[in-house]
């Protein structure tokens, strides 16, 4: 084999730098080539000549420097500008917040006053509706419960939508509705709801003071057909009040008030009619206007007729009712009995004294149920009909007079038979 030839510098042999790692039983070596050292040298010169060339820069160029130096200047000041604006803009909505508050408070205190006043207004309606539960009145359309809201809440819920909220939220909150805005649409909705609710008060108090007057009216017209006013009655009535018990009232001459609100207007209206409406019914309640013997026939009406004793004609002061011995008799109206026994042509009979010169007389009875000077009410029973007396046979004679004259007791039956749907 041939021999390799040596590297021989002028004559000599070049010495391998070798590299030795020793790690425990284990030993590497490498060997350093000159090119890898030549490698090596050059790095480390460009390096070097590249961070001497960029400081020589850096310290030679100021102006680089001082521009680097303004830009964060500039960014400070940036900085600090955005932090004022916020802050101005934190104050701005504080501020209008509180406004706003200031604002809805003093709308709440509105609302309050004008809810109190319905309040009020329902306190004083609570006497007038229970006088006036039994007026009829016109059919009423069901209101929805939107209608009927509850302001107290509907305020409630406007206090909270402006209560105080965090400073960084308003802030950074986006700029849509406001809270006065939210706040004016509510009120806008709890003013027309309590429109709404003094609206139906006004409605039904008319409504009620519609119905009075034309009950009161047609009750009147009643009366007036049996013979009777109410004014003149209710005017005997207060005498007789007034002559029973002493007055004792007094005070300066003052002008009568004088209602602007309609709301008074309609109260003192309502009132006006329900005290019309109570003084026809209380006169209506004294007059003889009940049936003294329900589901009897009549047999003989009231005016002349043929006598059945002497045959020939004569008045028949009263009605007839068909009604077996023993069937009981019922007084027509509130009274006091004045005669309770036998009495000539009209054997066992009862009177009753109604007031205003009128009375009842119930004849022919087979037994009598009161004594005289009792008090009866209307419907109270008052004897047993019978056959006693001028009479051919078991019925009840029954009478009107008003100042000791006979008028037909059918005007009063009629009479008590349309105010049925009056009286209660």
């Amino acid at each position: 084999m041939a021999e390799r030839p040596e590297n021989r510098v002028f004559g000599k042999r070049a010495q391998q730098h070798v590299v030795i790692l020793a790690s425990g039983d284990k030993i590497r070596h490498m060997t350093i080539r000159p090119w890898m050292a030549a490698v090596t040298f050059c790095f480390a010169g460009m390096f070097t000549v590249g961070y001497l060339a960029a400081t020589s820069y850096l310290v030679l160029r100021d102006d680089l420097i001082g521009a680097t130096m303004a830009r964060q200047a500039r960014m400070q000041h940036d900085y600090e500008d955005r932090i004022s604006a916020l802050r101005a803009q934190v104050d701005r909505v504080t501020s209008r917040q509180l406004l706003d508050q200031q604002v809805v408070e003093e709308k709440v205190e509105k609302l309050m006053q004008q809810q109190l006043a319905l309040s009020a207004r329902h306190g004083k309606l609570d006497a007038l509706l229970n006088r006036a539960e039994t007026v009829p009145l016109p059919e009423e359309k069901p209101v929805t419960d939107g209608r009927r809201a509850d302001a107290v809440g509907a305020i409630n819920t406007i206090m909270g939508n402006v209560a105080p909220q965090k400073t960084t939220q308003l802030a950074y909150a986006s700029t849509g509705e406001s809270v006065a805005d939210r706040a004016d649409r509510l009120f806008s909705r709890v003013t027309l709801s309590l429109k709404d609710l003094e609206h139906d008060q006004l409605n039904r108090i008319q409504s009620l003071t519609a119905g009075a007057s034309e009950t009161a009216d047609a009750i009147q017209t009643i009366l007036r057909r049996t013979g009777f006013d109410v004014t003149e009655t209710a005017a005997a009535d207060d005498q007789a009040v007034q002559e029973g018990a002493q007055t004792a009232i007094g005070g300066p001459f003052v002008e009568p008030e004088t209602f602007s609100n309609p709301f008074e207007e309609s109260i003192n209206d309502l009132d006006d009619a329900l005290d019309r409406l109570d003084a026809a019914r209380r006169t209506a309640r004294k007059l003889p206007f009940g049936n003294p013997s329900p589901g009897s026939n009549i047999t003989s009406r009231f005016g002349n007729r043929t006598d059945p004793f002497l045959g020939r004609l004569a008045l028949h002061a009263g009605i007839d009712f068909r009604a077996s011995t023993g069937t009981q008799i019922h007084s027509s109206g509130a009274g006091t009995v004045t005669v309770a026994g036998r009495n000539g042509g009209y054997g066992n009979m009862v009177e009753i004294d109604h007031g205003d010169g009128l009375t009842t007389r119930y004849a022919h009875l087979s037994r009598v149920l009161v004594k005289v000077g009792d008090h009866v009410e209307a419907s109270d029973p008052v004897g047993l009909s019978g056959t006693t007396g001028r009479s051919t046979g078991p019925h009840l004679h029954y009478e009107v007079r008003r100042n000791g004259k006979a008028i037909d007791p059918m005007r009063f039956l009629m009479a008590g038979m349309k105010l049925t749907t009056y009286m209660d």
